[in-house]
């Protein structure tokens, strides 16, 4: 039985029981959000801009109280859940701004006399998966770009996010939104499957597993629903002979170890030349060794503790496992003292591809560095994982940087910069890393109708 409940994972005490929707709630909440559709479909986008507009100014407000909540939900320290919020203050900006325009008319070339073009209008009520990990950025890049196109949205958190779901939903409300035009639920697992296969539904987008991914996409499929998927990643991070070793240093420190590690798109793999490999090495593990890790209630703590006891166990097996086939702890490897899901920075090395770790998602504060003889040993070594997200290539020569990453199997690359995101820029992977795009223009185009309308000559 799902139960959504706020379990502080720095403390293992469970702070607040939120009942689970029953069944008619459920089937009440698809009426409301298909009705509502009815009406918002209808409206302008100056309507649309002006409501996405507000939503910003609401989280911006309740910057300090939304960090709070997901301090205590998962374990996010304080100046991070601030930064979190400032990205989706910049996400329903952006669609406010930018959204008008992406939905404008596009001419098309038509032979033969007469004009044509593509009109996009919304779907209807969609539903949303989302995950714990960014309780409101992963919310914001579905739902902003997704109301600006006239949809509807119901909403179903992971179950350790109850307050900042009912936060949310709260927002829209007193940004004046109509009625049901967003809808939280706190669903089941079999619920939301319910809700995929109700004909009311015209998609779903989530972010989540690549277990929880591929159930979704088999329902959706069989009920011929549109699909968005964000799944794992096993990001790598390559830092060439020629690369400025201050700045990858700083950059892989963060896209590691930031929410504890416990993203997606983190630096998962760090390949080194061998060139520079032990420079990099020591001044990386010194600056694991400085990470603070603390109460996440508390400004200036760098790095609470996971998610969960359960996340806490999966990961620990992990290294504990890779650790049993030879490879090397030269940091961390432990959990720490006290209650809570607490595990200190941890720095690997020796992993072989016969290892569990070589090919599986750490989710957590785990860094595995390895050796290489050059950029095609980096590239062959990146490229050999089920996952296809992200990756990160550092180099003072950006022409070589450019060739490496037109090879690397991967939704997106970044070059001198860690792993990261913004509103206008797309975001997903390919392989099991899952299919679609999030934000910017093509975060727009996911859940429309892009209707032909011809005229005659």
């Amino acid at each position: 039985m799902t139960q959504y409940a706020v379990t502080n994972p720095a403390t293992g005490e469970v702070e607040q029981v939120f009942s689970t929707a029953s069944d008619a709630e459920i089937q009440e909440a698809i009426t409301q959000a298909h009705h509502a559709f009815g009406e918002w479909r209808q409206s302008s986008v100056a309507e649309r801009a002006a409501l996405l507009n507000r939503v910003a100014d609401l989280y911006a407000e309740r910057r300090e109280a939304l960090a709070s909540i997901i301090a205590r939900e998962m374990g996010k320290p304080l100046f991070q859940g601030g930064l979190e919020i400032d990205i989706v203050v910049s996400i329903y900006r952006y669609y406010a701004e930018k959204g008008p325009a992406l939905l404008e008319d596009e001419p098309l070339d038509k032979t033969g006399g007469g004009s044509a073009m593509i009109r996009k209008e919304g779907l209807g009520a969609l539903l949303g998966i989302m995950p714990w990990n960014f309780p409101y950025y992963q919310v914001a890049r579905f739902a902003a770009p997704n109301l600006m196109n006239g949809n509807t949205i119901v909403l179903k958190h992971a179950p350790q996010c109850p307050e900042s779901a009912a936060a949310m939903a709260q927002i829209f409300r007193d940004a004046g939104a109509a009625e049901n035009l967003y809808v939280n639920v706190y669903a089941s697992n079999e619920q939301a499957a319910d809700i995929i296969a109700d004909p009311r539904i015209q998609g779903v987008s989530l972010t989540g597993s690549e277990r929880a991914g591929a159930a979704v996409a088999e329902i959706a499929g069989r009920h011929l629903k549109k699909v968005v998927l964000e799944l794992g990643g096993s990001d790598p991070f390559i830092v060439l002979d020629d690369a400025d070793l201050e700045q990858a240093v700083q950059q892989a420190l963060i896209g590691r170890f930031g929410n504890a590690g416990q993203a997606c798109n983190a630096a998962k793999r760090i390949f080194i030349d061998r060139a520079v490999y032990d420079n990099f090495l020591s001044a990386f593990k010194s600056a694991v060794e400085k990470i603070v890790v603390g109460d996440p209630m508390i400004e200036g703590t760098f790095m609470g503790p996971l998610s969960s006891q359960a996340a806490l166990d999966t990961l620990e097996a992990q290294v504990n496992d890779a650790v049993a086939q030879g490879a090397q702890v030269l940091s961390g490897g432990r959990r720490l003292d006290g209650p809570g899901a607490w595990y200190a920075p941890t720095l690997l090395t020796g992993v072989t591809p016969e290892m569990r770790v070589f090919h599986e998602e750490l989710f957590g504060p785990v860094a595995v560095v390895y050796p290489v003889d050059d950029e095609e040993e980096a590239l062959r070594l990146a490229n050999d994982s089920a996952y296809g997200l992200g990756a990160v290539i550092q180099s003072r020569d950006i022409e070589r940087a450019k060739r490496l990453a037109a090879r690397l199997e991967a939704g997106m690359v970044h070059i001198n910069e860690g792993p990261g995101s913004s509103a206008e820029l797309p975001f997903g992977g390919v392989k099991r890393s899952g299919f679609g795009r999030e934000l910017g223009r093509d975060g727009m185009e996911e859940f429309v109708n892009r209707k032909l309308i011809r005229l005659g000559a």
